[in-house]
């Protein structure tokens, strides 16, 4: 088959950068970000989670490829903001909110073990 090795769809190699920043000469305040070896999964949280900002006035992603493991998002700013403190302060927005989901599903399946190893009598 032709497709790529599924190691490479989430393994940088030697000399690969995570993320690079390109600035869009056609639109002010806009850059476009491409980010490697990352699918819709973090390219859709990141859209979302940016276009809460009210400095950022666009924030879209897309998959150029479905054989190729990268996003490209692409994100536009008020002059207030540039789109790269934008995307940091996501980045850490979303981070925190993941903590506080992984906090609260900790929380709930032991207290689904709890209840359960009750009704067992263990």
């Amino acid at each position: 088959m032709n497709a790529p090795a599924a190691f490479e769809s989430f393994l940088l190699f030697e000399g690969d950068k995570k993320i690079e920043i390109e600035k869009d000469t056609k639109v002010p305040n806009a850059a476009v970000f491409t980010i490697n070896k990352e699918d819709h999964t973090l390219g859709n949280m990141l859209k979302c989670q940016l276009l809460r900002d009210p400095q950022v006035l666009f924030a879209g992603y897309k998959n150029p490829h479905p054989l190729e493991h990268k996003i490209l998002l692409r994100v536009q700013t008020t002059a207030e903001s540039t789109p790269a403190d934008a995307l940091n302060s996501a980045i850490t927005d979303l981070i925190g909110e993941l903590s506080i989901l992984e906090h609260r599903l900790d929380g709930a399946l032991k207290k689904y073990q709890t209840e359960h190893e009750n009704e067992r009598g263990y």
